[in-house]
């Protein structure tokens, strides 16, 4: 954009952009600066929570960061192409695996969707990789190990293995008997970022470092990384320690905490709108845990918030037809509520 461009805007044009393109840094400084007006022992109070949070998931966030510029450097992510080839049913469980292990980004899960369903391969292979997909990924289960821990991390990761799995078989059920023809939207095509590495699959560069372009692309990688977990959770955190402060434990116990399935139903219907983003979502998880809410509804939040949070239903609704998107989202809901019921289960026994 020229500067001629930059000063034909209005001021109100300019911060309306910033706002677009930095609203979460822009969300942590109002609050901090908020608090500081209305409440300002609790501002330096959440900023040093937030301080130390961050300090204590270091660890675990230098070792994800580090595994999302590997995969993007040495072209990893593109081994997903593989996974969809063979017998029907292979190919669910092959999707519901890679969905579940694969390092891809929010951005280019839609589009690699759309990619796989324009090439032809079967709706049931696409949906069990489309529910797995944003619950897990290498990054997101080092830093649930931190953030949670190991058997939470483990947990999640079967749910989206097992969710996948579920979503898959039951639209392969529904296939046989010719229901969702055409799941893609008039117009919807293959373009987009990620599709590419599913229509010509390159080789694998394990040895990146040696190659001038793939150590740029590793730095690249890191640096946007680091950006995105270090925004989102530094806003994660300062919400998690006003939830703590605003937020009685009985209140968080009597809705949530419990042995019923009424906790866990309850934060599968929640973890749709209050969902963040998955990096986000987990220090606001574990406060609630603190504060008495059962693992098995927190693991519900997780799934259910993953798959159906406002910014991916929006995208799964722009590409898929009404009644594939209604199916996404009843298999999400009715798969995170049984994962949240088999954890909670587990943690019993």
């Amino acid at each position: 954009m020229s500067d001629l461009s930059l000063t034909a805007r209005s001021p109100l044009d300019l911060a309306a952009a910033l706002w677009r393109e930095q609203r979460v840094w822009l969300a942590s400084a109002l609050l901090l600066a908020g608090l500081a007006v209305f409440d300002l022992p609790q501002a330096q109070a959440s900023a040093e929570f937030a301080g130390l949070a961050l300090w204590d998931t270091a660890p675990f966030l230098i070792l994800s960061i580090a595994i999302a510029a590997w995969a993007g450097a040495t072209g990893a992510d593109g081994l997903i192409a593989r996974a969809f080839v063979g017998a029907p049913l292979l190919m669910v469980a092959l999707g519901a695996l890679a969905g579940g292990l694969s390092p891809f980004c929010s951005c280019g899960v839609i589009p690699l969707i759309a990619a796989l369903l324009a090439m032809g391969v079967p709706l049931s292979a696409v949906m069990a990789f489309w529910l797995a997909s944003p619950i897990m990924d290498p990054s997101m289960f080092v830093l649930t190990t931190g953030v949670l821990d190991l058997e939470f991390a483990v947990a999640k990761t079967l749910a989206a293995i097992g969710l996948g799995l579920f979503g898959g078989l039951v639209v392969h059920l529904l296939a046989r008997n010719g229901a969702l023809a055409s799941p893609l939207r008039e117009g919807v095509g293959d373009g987009g970022c990620g599709g590419s590495k599913v229509r010509a699959a390159k080789p694998v560069v394990w040895r990146f470092w040696e190659e001038g372009e793939r150590r740029a692309r590793f730095l690249r990688e890191g640096r946007k990384t680091t950006l995105f977990l270090a925004k989102w959770l530094l806003l994660a955190f300062l919400l998690e320690s006003l939830m703590l402060r605003y937020i009685p434990a009985e209140t968080v116990t009597a809705a949530l905490g419990g042995t019923g399935l009424g906790p866990i139903a309850m934060a599968t219907l929640v973890g749709v709108p209050a969902y963040l983003n998955g990096y986000a979502a987990l220090p606001l998880v574990g406060g609630l845990i603190e504060q008495g809410m059962a693992p098995g509804a927190g693991l519900a939040f997780l799934v259910a918030g993953g798959v159906t949070s406002i910014p991916a239903a929006m995208a799964v609704w722009a590409l898929a037809r009404p009644p594939v998107f209604g199916l996404y989202i009843a298999l999400s809901l009715s798969g995170a509520f049984s994962a949240g019921l088999l954890f909670h289960l587990w943690s019993l026994a």
